[in-house]
């Protein structure tokens, strides 16, 4: 059975964006209806379900609001690698359209499956995620996200191609060439990481040429946390609008929110394919909406791979809509896995990102090492300074200038070299930030 997409009273069936601002009620009447589904299809179909749901004394036939969401187990990435390969999926294989994966880098790779119609959906949520960052039919999109088993390619791929645009799949990688056609073929959309983005921008300087006289007018980028302040150096930098989109492969891939062009205040969350929830990481009770703390989504139409209630451990918080009615996640720019807890501190990638940036005479290129002289934690920043050649004669002044930063702001000793131009590694994809040498304790 396909679920039926239907649209609440009131919308108008020949706008296919007439959701976005379809009213509160409306809106929580359609997720209760595909919830309910949705729970359905999961403990009739998933073997992991149906014996997590009655492990836990719930059942689907219970769920009379949204609030009894609450009463279900949550799903964490673990689970996904306990059934390697296929065993959370809800469908024979023959309905099985396409298989995704990640890059399993800390054992086996989670692994999400996709009927036809969970693919139309997903190409669906893309298209009004491009489109609410500025996109229009007839644009031409540069896709530099990775294609393959990775979600991003064809995740954008697809919703370019759903909401009329011109995609040129060049994927990751060979960023001369990356340079090169933008110049030649002039789109108006790139959608890569923000991290290879800033290596894009090194390209082009490199090359002697004008980024702010580049074609490029939007950004969508994703797969990984960034910074306000990124945002403002890539902005700056290109002379386009740079907008956040957040996914991720276990509950369909990029696609699941989107900042709008209008007011880049936070994601839109498409709240009629995902219903969020935000936990205390520690104690797992739901917070109310405004309150930090780990995002949590369940899928409300997916067919082949439904997820009730799975940790994303990003930390967020939920807020209300403006560009549009759905709700908005506020820009995520840490994870509860990717916290530092140094010297009983606990410190964020995204902050030393913070602090690196405001120095005016560095790159934002860096890597953090972290390691243990003595039982001492001890925190290495390694960053690069933007003009060439300057680092023997004012780095130690720079390194200087944002260790001070890091102390006052963050509250923790770093120890700061700045290295030349081009020292630290470029990403292709989602960036490796920290290198944690510590041995246990």
């Amino acid at each position: 059975m396909l679920f039926r997409r239907k649209r609440p009273a009131g919308v108008d069936p020949a706008d296919p964006y007439a959701i976005e601002n379809a009213s509160r009620d409306e809106i929580s009447a359609l997720q209760l209806q595909r919830l309910q589904q949705t729970l359905k299809r999961a403990y009739d179909g998933s073997p992991f379900y149906r014996k997590h749901f009655d492990a836990h004394g719930v059942s689907p036939d219970n769920v009379r609001s949204l609030d009894d969401l609450s009463k279900f187990p949550f799903t964490v990435k673990q689970d996904l690698r306990d059934n390697y390969p296929f065993g959370m999926f809800a469908v024979p294989q023959d309905q099985i359209a396409r298989l995704h994966a990640s890059s399993g880098t800390t054992g086996k790779p989670t692994v999400v499956a996709y009927t036809k119609n969970d693919i139309d959906v997903w190409s669906e949520v893309v298209a009004r995620s491009i489109r609410a960052a500025g996109g229009r039919p007839g644009d031409i999109v540069h896709v530099a996200y990775g294609y393959g088993l990775f979600t991003g390619g064809l995740g954008a791929h697809y919703g370019a191609e759903r909401l009329g645009c011109t995609v040129v799949p060049i994927s990751g990688g060979m960023t001369e060439r990356q340079v090169m056609l933008i110049e030649d073929f002039k789109p108006k959309i790139i959608m890569v990481t923000p991290s290879y983005m800033l290596s894009i921008l090194d390209a082009y300087r490199k090359a002697g040429l004008d980024p702010r006289a580049s074609s490029l007018k939007i950004g969508i980028f994703g797969a990984e946390p960034w910074t306000n302040a990124m945002r403002q150096e890539i902005e700056q930098a290109f002379d386009m609008d740079a907008t956040d989109i957040y996914g991720l492969s276990e509950i369909i891939g990029p696609g699941v929110s989107q900042e709008c062009i209008e007011t880049k205040d936070g994601l839109h969350i498409w709240e009629d394919h995902f219903y969020p929830e935000v936990i205390d990481p520690e104690t797992g009770a739901v917070l109310p909406d405004g309150e930090l703390g780990e995002l949590v989504f369940t899928s409300l139409t997916k067919e082949a791979f439904p997820i009730i209630r799975y940790r994303t451990r990003d930390l967020t918080r939920l807020l209300p809509g403006t560009a549009r009615t759905m709700r908005r996640m506020e820009k995520v720019t840490g994870r509860s896995d990717d916290m530092i807890i140094l010297r009983g501190v606990n410190v964020f990638p995204s902050q030393i990102e913070e602090q690196i940036i405001k120095c005016a005479d560095l790159a934002p290129h860096y890597e953090i090492e972290l390691t243990r002289d003595d039982r001492l934690d001890k925190m290495t920043v390694r960053c690069e300074c933007r003009t060439p050649g300057s680092a023997l004669n004012v780095g130690p002044a720079m390194a200087s200038e944002l260790s001070h930063h890091i102390k006052s702001v963050i509250g923790v000793s770093a120890r700061v070299e700045v290295v030349e131009v081009g020292q630290i590694a470029r990403s292709e994809g989602k960036a490796k930030r920290v290198t944690d040498l510590r041995p246990p304790r």
